[in-house]
């Protein structure tokens, strides 16, 4: 286990941000169900994204990586082959329920899918429930909607009704259903994280997929669809993005992040707006958003579009005059961790003044202290402690450093490139 030493630092200079996650994800799984080959340019190279490549190749897409530039994908047009082993998806929540959806369209045989310690605490309840209405058959090994899973295919279609706590259930099935034996009724009676819907949704509109939306209310799939290979381009990445934003408000002298699409369907873009609410310092040209230190204020912020936004905006919050609320975003609970108890728990031991809310955080201003905090084995936990480091007196040190490299394996490098004292010790 390595851990991460961040120290008081001022930064500066210009990053480019890597591939969007959800998109690498995204597109690997149509790549996979399309029919001939698709390129996939400049994806993000992830633990989480080799996941994806890892469970679509055991589906029987053949996929090629050996150029980080451009991944190359055989689909298997809308119909997998039976796997000939377990499933593993590490620790990618979005490659496991993508994959679901997907091992649903196998004809008459099983998929069986597991992935590590924290894959197994996350829930798939609904997701399960709507599989078997629409004709597969889909459960838990230890009967509690927690993985091992089993999906016996196939998908025939029908009426479902779902609670999209996490909106990975709902994209399962919006993305699978297209290739379905036959039509999909989905009733939404909960709608969490809507701009990853509208993510996915975009994805059917490029590749001619057909659906009806009614409001993110009800959605009826025509089954029976197929689609063509495609070439894309992976936008980079907002999520990752907010580490480094955060980081400009806080700390920066003169931040530039590059790459970055606003036209994107990517909901974390919304932390800009989120940081200007409370008096950040940002410059959005064309090309180039610029960042600064500014004094921060407290606010009211709903997180429940951008819940992977909550660990380094809870950072944040701890340096803004005032109180701060992170509401709305209860789903935090169902991520790699209960990442509202676990950043209540860590900020605390720094020196934060921060309240655990059912569906969110409560932080008041109040100088952090730097020391020794726990990682969790959350990537986005751990890049967001490695904030708090910048503004401290004293180092954070951060037991568990490796789990960045689900999403953002670059992270200690391109702050580096910005000025920030940050290191990793093994």
């Amino acid at each position: 286990m390595s851990r991460l030493i961040s120290a008081k630092s001022e930064l500066a200079g210009r990053v480019n941000m890597p591939g969007s996650k959800s998109h690498t994800i995204r597109a690997v799984t149509f790549a996979a169900l399309a029919e001939g080959r698709s390129m996939i340019r400049r994806p993000l190279e992830s633990l989480d994204a080799r996941s994806a490549v890892a469970c679509f190749r055991a589906l029987g897409a053949t996929i090629r990586t050996d150029s980080a530039e451009a991944w190359e994908v055989d689909g298997f047009g809308g119909n997998p082959q039976t796997p000939e082993n377990v499933i593993d998806v590490g620790n990618s929540g979005t490659s496991l329920r993508l994959a679901m959806g997907t091992a649903a369209l196998l004809s008459g045989v099983a998929a069986v899918f597991t992935g590590d310690e924290q894959i197994r605490r996350r829930p798939a309840g609904p997701l399960l429930k709507s599989l078997n209405d629409l004709g597969a058959e889909a459960f838990s090994t230890r009967n509690n909607g927690l993985a091992p899973f089993v999906i016996r295919g196939p998908l025939r279609g029908g009426s479902t009704q779902t609670e999209a706590v996490s909106s990975q259930y709902l994209s399962s099935l919006l993305i699978n259903c297209p290739f379905a034996q036959g039509d999909a009724d989905i009733t939404v009676t909960l709608l969490n994280e809507q701009p990853y819907v509208e993510m996915t949704l975009a994805w059917l509109d490029r590749l001619g997929l057909r659906y009806i939306n009614d409001n993110f209310k009800h959605f009826t799939i025509p089954g029976g669809q197929r689609c063509a290979g495609f070439d894309v381009t992976v936008p980079a990445d907002f999520s990752s993005a907010t580490f480094f934003l955060c980081a400009g408000a806080i700390a920066g002298r003169n931040v530039e992040l590059a790459g970055l699409d606003f036209t994107d369907t990517q909901g974390d873009k919304a932390v800009i707006d989120y940081l200007k609410q409370m008096g950040a310092s940002i410059n959005v040209g064309k090309d180039v958003i610029a960042v600064r230190r500014a004094d921060l204020r407290g606010d009211e912020l709903d997180l429940n579009a951008t819940p992977d936004a909550l660990p380094a905006m809870a950072v944040t919050a701890c340096f803004a005059q005032g109180k701060t609320r992170l509401i709305n975003v209860p789903q935090a609970r169902i991520k790699e961790t209960d990442r509202i108890a676990v950043m209540t728990a860590e900020l605390t031991k720094l020196g934060g003044r921060v309240r655990e809310l059912p569906d969110g955080m409560e932080i008041e201003y109040g100088p952090l202290r730097g020391g020794r905090v726990d990682g969790h084995g959350d990537h986005r936990v751990v890049m967001a402690l490695a904030l708090a480091g910048l503004m401290s007196p004293e180092p954070v040190v951060i037991e568990g450093a490796e789990a960045a490299a689900v999403t953002f394996p670059e992270f200690t490098d391109l702050m580096h490139r910005l000025g920030a004292e940050i290191k990793i010790e093994t």
